[in-house]
């Protein structure tokens, strides 16, 4: 829809409606060709349909009853620039982010690692968009925010049905070609801080049966670091639909990204709380990415009480990096060499979903949701030895061939008694996974490794909910996941790493308990308790790759969103408390479990004119490291971000602009064994958008 697309408010022409002739008896006229006839106006304004705070009961093929969810609407707050997640997720409690400058993510989840988002299902439109969903489940590549028209989250268990890892499901629902229109464009420039620019133009429009939507994006910087902290991004994307709006839907979707950044290297803690906050301390080190996906969904409603649907896709993900040998936390490196790495993946992937409802019990809208993915991947992989530090390449080390089988079976079943309903779930999971050493000139003692791997897994979960009132709906789901061997762990590249014969995958459960609903037409609320157990956490200890502890995270959650006349104010906040209850961590703190994550703030908006959102986010100490390290410690930060749009000329020209991190938070969010990397001081931008219509 044109809505959907940009987040335009169209008002319908008023209508003209002839009033029925009035009888004698009531309007004392005669009757006949004589008779008075009055024309009522009647203006009619079509209202926006955005998508609510909470994700249906049902939903095309897909059953959220008894479960966490979130959405949140980017079409619904000022344009968001440089893919600026605090923003993207001010509203959602749980999530953590570790900040980096570069154009890579990485997203935490109730004390869960955070590192490229690895212990969640993130998904595009529902597809896997990480480079490979169990070798090597890292999600280098995100969506530009530009053409997203809201971001879903299916909390921890709850996202069984998505897949297996124990941190749920992010879902960037993409904006779907505009109807109404034969063709309407859009454009986006912005300008900022360290020579930020950001320029996004998109193409749109409807000729029965045929849509299409097509994109083109880049940004680029030099980043606040002396040197070597420059990125760009160059991508685009087409999206093609035929019979959009009936009840057989095909949709061709294609995508292209390129990225490119340096890594300055990391800091020490008295580098990065003085006047050293944008030293560089490496000045070689690179990190470059490609990706090429395509996908086909074939969508059919099937009479009013069933759905189809069918997705394949599939593409090449590169991942390229080179990095200075030597130094250590917060130093420079002493190497004359450098470690090249360069990891390529042939992904594809099939996924039917089918649902059915029907009437049992009195009630009409019993649920059944069945379907399978069968995904297949493989993984060449080089590492190469640099003979100085700039090198692009240089003498083979390591090379393995690694391979993928992976086939779900899944099913769920929402069951209505009256104001109550019960969804159980089942996952049945079988993973083959092949690593291959083809050269290793590390190993001169010991054999090449040659290993296969096999997993079946069962996963159940099982929800329910109960609406009280027509303001209180009590929810709570229980649910199983896991964590697969990832590939460096099937098969590790030192000389002296071996893997335990005994290694078992990370086993996990999640319990949800909670209370939502809707305050009469101000507030919708959502409170819950977590309980999430996992165990069999693999790990390193010494030389061996092993199971290397169980941890425990509880805690509790609140989401509130008013709409109070031109203010919609809202508030966050989980309080956690995560520690490892067995293994050589015992005691310890997993890295990156604040003990409480505060998200706050409120847009104003003045008719369809202006509209602005201040935000903050409050962040307790935590530990970088699960070892909680001392010089890996994190202190308690504070930020703020204010953003602003104004339209000048209806729909048609917009003028944007904000300032991120608002009161100048010295504060760094991301620490690994390299050193700190510092997060971004108060940082300005603006822009234009413009768009047309035909």
């Amino acid at each position: 829809m044109v809505e959907q697309w940009n987040g335009w408010r169209w008002i319908i022409a008023a209508l003209w409606v002839a009033g029925a002739p009035a009888s004698a008896d009531e309007a004392g006229a005669p009757e006949g060709p004589r008779a008075a006839h009055r024309m009522t106006e009647i203006t009619v304004t079509a209202k926006e349909e955005r998508p609510e705070p909470f994700l249906p009961d049902v939903a095309g093929t897909k059953v959220y009853a008894g479960k966490k969810t979130a959405v949140m609407d980017l079409q619904a707050v000022p344009p968001i620039i440089n893919n600026n997640y605090r923003h993207a997720l001010a509203r959602t409690p749980g999530l953590v982010l570790s900040e980096e400058t570069t154009p890579l993510v990485s997203i935490g989840y109730r004390g869960l690692a955070p590192d490229r988002a690895q212990f969640m299902q993130v998904l595009k439109d529902g597809i896997p968009i990480t480079a490979d969903i169990f070798g090597y489940p890292e999600a280098y590549y995100t969506p530009p925010f530009q053409s997203i028209d809201h971001v879903e989250f299916i909390h921890g268990g709850a996202g069984l049905m998505y897949g297996p890892q124990p941190g749920g499901a992010l879902n960037f629902v993409t904006k779907t070609p505009a109807t109404g229109t034969p063709f309407a464009a859009y454009t986006e420039n912005s300008w900022g801080t360290d020579e930020l620019f950001s320029t996004y133009t998109s193409m749109t429009g409807h000729m029965e049966p045929v849509g299409f939507l097509g994109y083109l994006h880049e940004r680029q910087g030099n980043g606040f670091r002396v040197t070597n902290s420059d990125f760009e991004v160059l991508g685009g994307g087409l999206k093609m639909t035929v019979g959009q709006t009936t009840d057989s839907r095909w949709t061709l979707a294609y995508d292209e990204y390129h990225e490119t950044h340096g890594e300055p290297g990391g800091l020490t803690r008295a580098a990065a709380d003085g006047d050293g906050r944008d030293v560089t301390t490496r000045f070689n080190d690179r990190f470059r990415l490609e990706r090429y996906a395509g996908s086909l969904t074939y969508e059919h409603d099937l009479g009013e009480q069933s759905q189809l649907d069918v997705k394949t896709f599939g593409g090449h993900y590169r991942r390229y990096s080179k990095r200075q040998d030597g130094g250590g936390f917060g130093t420079a490196p002493t190497g004359s060499t450098n470690s090249i790495q360069e990891q390529d993946f042939y992904t594809y992937g099939l996924e039917p979903r089918f649902r059915h409802t029907y009437e049992a019990f009195g009630q009409e809208d019993q649920t059944v949701t069945a379907g399978l993915l069968a995904y297949f991947s493989n993984s060449p992989r080089e590492d190469q030895r640099g003979a100085v530090p700039a090198a692009d390449s240089g003498a083979l080390l390591n090379k393995s061939d690694r391979a993928m089988q992976y086939l779900s079976l899944f099913a769920e079943h929402l069951f209505r008694f009256g104001p109550l309903s019960v969804t159980p779930g089942v996952r049945l999971e079988h993973i083959w996974q092949h690593v291959k050493e083809q050269v290793n000139t590390s190993k001169t003692t010991v054999p090449l490794a040659d290993a296969d791997e096999f997993d079946f897994v069962p996963l159940f979960g099982i929800g329910a909910e109960y609406t009280a009132a027509p303001w209180a709906r009590l929810y709570t789901n229980l649910s199983q996941s896991y964590r697969p061997k990832v590939f460096t762990q099937a098969v590790p590249t030192g000389a002296t790493q071996v893997v335990n014969n005994d290694l078992e995958e990370g086993k996990s459960w999640t319990l949800d308990v909670g209370l939502r609903g809707q305050l009469g037409r101000l507030v919708r609320y959502d409170a819950s308790y977590f309980l999430l157990r996992f165990d069999n956490q693999i790990g390193t200890t010494g030389n061996t790759v092993d199971n290397v502890g169980d941890a425990r995270h509880q805690g509790l959650e609140l989401a509130l969103n008013s709409q109070a006349g031109p203010f919609s104010p809202y508030l966050n906040l989980m309080l956690l408390d995560a520690t490892f209850i067995k293994g050589p961590q015992r005691g310890k703190t997993p890295q990156y479990a604040p003990q409480y994550t505060v998200r706050f703030g409120a847009q104003y908006a003045f008719r369809d004119l202006f509209k602005a959102t201040l935000g903050s986010t409050f962040v307790d100490d935590h530990f970088g490291d699960d070892a909680n390290t001392a010089n890996q410690t994190i202190p308690s930060y504070k930020v703020w971000d204010l953003a602003a749009e104004v339209k000048l000329w209806k729909d048609y020209l917009t003028l944007f602009g904000g300032i991120n991190n608002l009161f100048d938070e010295r504060y760094f969010a991301r620490v690994t064994s390299a050193g700190i990397d510092p997060a971004q001081e108060r940082n300005l931008y603006g822009g234009v958008r413009a768009s047309v219509r035909f």
